[in-house]
């Protein structure tokens, strides 16, 4: 099974991106979905998931303004990003998590390649 994300660019403070995620080779119906992101010099961190119910979570820096979402039907997950910072610049992966309601980057099994955002101020 893999996950290939895609969807990102360069983008001025204040706009949008979506990214996308598609799952191949099988499917991820009941799986915990998640995004993590890794800026320069940092750490991977949590940014959000999406459980099987439909539940989502989101760090506080980006809840109001990224929004998570799947497409069982396509075997697709989304992140809306929408009034985007220079602090949100980072590479984004995604993510599935057998393991229920997670935001530790240990419990997901399956990642895909990363797709770079980049917000310039």
């Amino acid at each position: 099974v893999q996950l290939q994300a895609s969807g990102g660019g360069l983008v001025q403070a204040g706009g949008s991106l979506r990214l996308s995620c598609a799952a191949s080779g099988g499917t991820f119906v009941g799986y915990t979905m998640g995004w993590f992101r890794q800026a320069p010099g940092h750490a991977r961190e949590f940014v959000t998931a999406i459980w099987s119910g439909g539940s989502s979570e989101y760090i506080d820096s980006v809840k109001g303004r990224f929004t998570i979402s799947r497409d069982y039907a396509k075997n697709t997950l989304y992140l809306q990003m929408n009034s985007l910072k220079p602090e949100d610049t980072a590479l984004y992966y995604c993510a599935a998590s057998a393991y229920g309601k997670s935001t530790r980057s240990t419990s997901y099994a399956y990642w895909g390649q990363g797709t770079l955002v980049t917000v310039s101020s």
